[in-house]
């Protein structure tokens, strides 16, 4: 198939297939005496294995080391490895996230805690003292 059929099968702009192609992912491609290229149907397979891992944070370096050149010679204990990692990874900023997370509701409760009678500065200056920095943002000198 062509260049344009294989981006409308894929949803990928025909640079992004090309791009692929030059950076290795993407090595089924035949060229014609025209100089055209002719993509087989397994193509669309590995375009859409490269998109999918790509969402779930898979980088194209990874991605390189990871996708064989032939679909059929993939090596199985190395896919399985490479995706514990990666849900390790995820599990990782996730944990970071969360007490991120955590860390914001905490400063947003004690901004929201602000006497009525108490100026936003002073209350500024309050909630970071409670949170060990000093108004310049750098951590508060110990006393």
């Amino acid at each position: 198939m062509k260049i344009g059929e294989l981006a409308e099968r894929t949803d990928l702009a025909p640079s992004r297939i090309r791009f692929y192609e030059k950076i290795g992912l993407l090595k089924t491609v035949n060229r014609k005496a025209n100089g055209y290229r002719s993509y087989p149907q397994e193509a669309v397979t590995v375009l859409k294995l490269i998109t999918t891992a790509q969402q779930a944070g898979f980088s194209l370096d990874e991605l390189r080391t990871l996708l064989p050149s032939d679909l059929a010679d993939w090596d199985h204990d190395s896919l399985l490895n490479a995706l514990r990692q990666k849900v390790r990874d995820i599990e990782e900023i996730q944990a970071r996230l969360a007490q991120s997370k955590a860390q914001l509701q905490d400063v947003l409760t004690e901004i929201e805690a602000k006497p009525n009678d108490m100026d936003c500065a002073t209350n500024a200056r309050r909630v970071l003292s409670q949170f060990g920095m000093s108004t310049s943002g750098s951590p508060a000198p110990e006393t």
